[in-house]
């Protein structure tokens, strides 16, 4: 195989693991991570660290960020599909890390909604709005300090979705306390989302492709399902009316003995224009060619 290219002190090494069922963080490290936080700086920068390494970095310290179980993934597609389909998000990536401290912080909220450059690399910016989902096993000192890091950077929304236990959703902003959002309750980020987000919508795929919907008619300038269904329903009767007029203007003509060319036909009929379709009809019975009604 190829040789390695990442620093030597991080090749294999493992400073802290996952388990399977979505928890970020375990105890192999645990007693270290309150010290990242005030310690002096590690010795790893996230240039060092390829696309695809399982590693965030905490003021340089190695955090080692391994697979996710299946209700934590599955809580990304969820998440991802509603999200990503708010008609004021530009993008909302899964895992994307963020990078700022001279590179010495590198942290890859589960989701985050933004705008960016697709380009090679970690992302320099701030997103507005983050999403962590902590499963069974989650190591919570590690991710307090996760939090505090994200918020610091300047995050505006911070949402944290408990999987064990009831289902809600721990909200944090900069310089406000920690609001909670129950199972039922609806999620909002104003100036980020233009639609509340069912807290269900992040775990639930039903209800995602729900929001989704919702979402995607939006986008198109309709403000839901039965608004479409309404305008296409005004499209048919509207069509049907142009389609009689257009037979009737034929069967005058055709009462009155006048011969009515193929492309003369073809352009009454493909007429959608009332009003149009009215002139015509009265016209129809004084032309004294088929021709003449058109003009």
């Amino acid at each position: 195989p190829p040789p390695d290219p990442r620093p030597a002190g991080l090749r294999g090494r493992s400073p802290q693991r996952c388990n399977s069922e979505g928890a970020r963080y375990v105890p192999v490290m645990a007693k270290q991570s309150s010290v990242f936080m005030g310690s002096a700086s590690g010795p790893f920068r996230a240039d060092q660290l390829r696309d695809g390494d399982s590693y965030e970095l905490s003021n340089g310290h190695p955090i080692s960020c391994l697979s996710s179980g299946r209700r934590h993934g599955l809580g990304h597609d969820a998440g991802h599909l509603t999200l990503s389909s708010d008609p004021a998000t530009h993008a909302a990536p899964i895992d994307l890390g963020l990078t700022w401290g001279e590179q010495k912080h590198l942290r890859a909220p589960d989701l985050v909604v933004g705008q960016f450059d697709n380009e090679p690399g970690w992302e320099p910016g701030v997103p507005p709005l983050a999403v962590e989902y902590a499963d069974r096993g989650q190591d919570e000192a590690e991710l307090q300090a996760k939090l505090s890091e994200l918020l610091e950077r300047g995050i505006q929304y911070l949402w944290v979705v408990r999987l064990t236990g009831p289902l809600r959703v721990e909200v944090y902003s900069p310089g406000q306390k920690m609001q909670l959002v129950p199972a039922d309750g609806e999620l909002r980020a104003p100036g980020v989302l233009q639609n509340p987000v069912p807290v269900r919508a992040l775990v639930d795929r039903e209800v995602a492709l729900e929001a989704t919907l919702r979402n995607l008619l939006n986008r198109k300038g309709y403000a839901s399902l039965e608004a479409l269904r309404a305008e296409e329903s005004a499209k048919g009767r509207a069509e049907g009316e142009a389609r009689g007029k257009a037979e009737s203007i034929l069967a005058v003509l055709g009462a009155r003995g006048l011969s009515v060319p193929e492309p003369v036909a073809a352009q009454i009929r493909a007429c959608r224009e009332l009003a149009s379709l009215d002139a015509w009809l009265l016209r129809a019975m004084t032309v004294s060619s088929a021709a003449e009604v058109l003009c």
